[in-house]
């Protein structure tokens, strides 16, 4: 990376914390999603400001780029964590943006405690982590799944990329 990104939307979890809290005084529903947000595609703006409507603020947290490894194979991320989360945060639906270490999400939702909890609709309440699900319950978090969106996925915009450079 060759120029600092200022990013004034990415908050460490404590900072996120303290915007949470603010955001309750003012008696805004806070609206929580995650993922790895590569190449930041058609299915993921959908859902981001599908989710953004179902509330007064979006976090997003974001998958580390040790984390992404572990999920996705060593080949990815493609972009860094602080790419990743500078596109987030250039989106007017994204309120704040938090990197999460672990490969699971637990630790930011029982201390950010959303209003709502969305996962695009690959998910179901039988799919979603059991830890995760569980800090959602203790939150008493609304979860929602949004409609998916089939044919956009970052493994499909990279295998035509690939493709149309005849890689």
């Amino acid at each position: 990376m060759s120029a600092a990104l200022d990013n004034s939307k990415l908050l460490s979890l404590a900072a996120a914390v303290a915007q949470r809290a603010q955001w309750r005084a003012a008696g805004r529903q806070v609206v929580l999603t995650n993922g790895v947000f590569d190449l930041l595609h058609t299915g993921h703006l959908y859902c981001l400001q599908k989710a953004r409507a179902l509330g007064d603020a979006l976090i997003v947290a974001l998958n580390s780029d040790a984390s992404v490894k572990q999920l996705k194979g060593p080949l990815r991320p493609v972009q860094t964590e602080h790419e990743r989360a500078y596109a987030l945060a250039a989106l007017t639906c994204v309120d704040a943006v938090v990197i999460f270490r672990e490969l699971r999400l637990t630790t930011e939702i029982r201390a950010l405690r959303p209003n709502v909890y969305v996962k695009a609709g690959d998910y179901t309440l039988a799919t979603l982590d059991p830890g995760e699900r569980a800090a959602l319950e203790e939150a008493g978090t609304r979860i929602a799944f949004l409609p998916h969106l089939p044919g956009f996925s970052t493994t499909q915009l990279i295998a035509k990329i690939k493709a149309a450079d005849g890689v």
